[in-house]
């Protein structure tokens, strides 16, 4: 690492990671992780290990992405939420309060997770209009 390298500590127990700030929402990204332009990413959320934010999918408030999580699609994730392991976010889905998705969980369509809710493992939720 050279003197020019920025860090940002995640809090994951892991310190101070290369990162950069995303340009469209301002939120911390690690160097390992993958967030297109498109995507958007708000000041107090972050997207870090080699998780993927991409399309036209928000992380914000406080939330987080991490691991090898994906979120994609027109999916948002927000508040306290967190989204990690290789758990999925997808479509028009929304995640959002304190809830966890994690494991190989999959929240799409037009699912919503909120509260403080847990998806876990190999659960599915897909949301569909009626």
């Amino acid at each position: 690492m050279n003197d020019n390298t920025v860090t940002y500590d995640f809090g994951d127990g892991k310190g101070p990671t290369p990162a950069h700030p995303h340009p469209n929402g301002g939120g911390w990204v690690a160097n390992a992780a993958s967030v297109e332009a498109t995507a958007y990413v708000g000041p107090n959320a972050c997207v870090f290990g080699e998780a993927t934010v991409s399309d036209n999918a928000w992380v914000s408030g406080r939330a987080r992405a991490f691991g090898s999580a994906s979120v994609f699609g027109s999916a948002r994730v927000s508040g306290e939420a967190w989204v990690y392991g290789e758990a999925t976010v997808s479509d028009n889905a929304g995640v959002s309060g304190r809830a966890w998705v994690c494991g190989s969980a999959r929240v799409c369509g037009l699912a919503r997770v909120s509260g403080s809710a847990l998806v876990s493992n190999e659960a599915l939720s897909e949301g569909t209009r009626t």
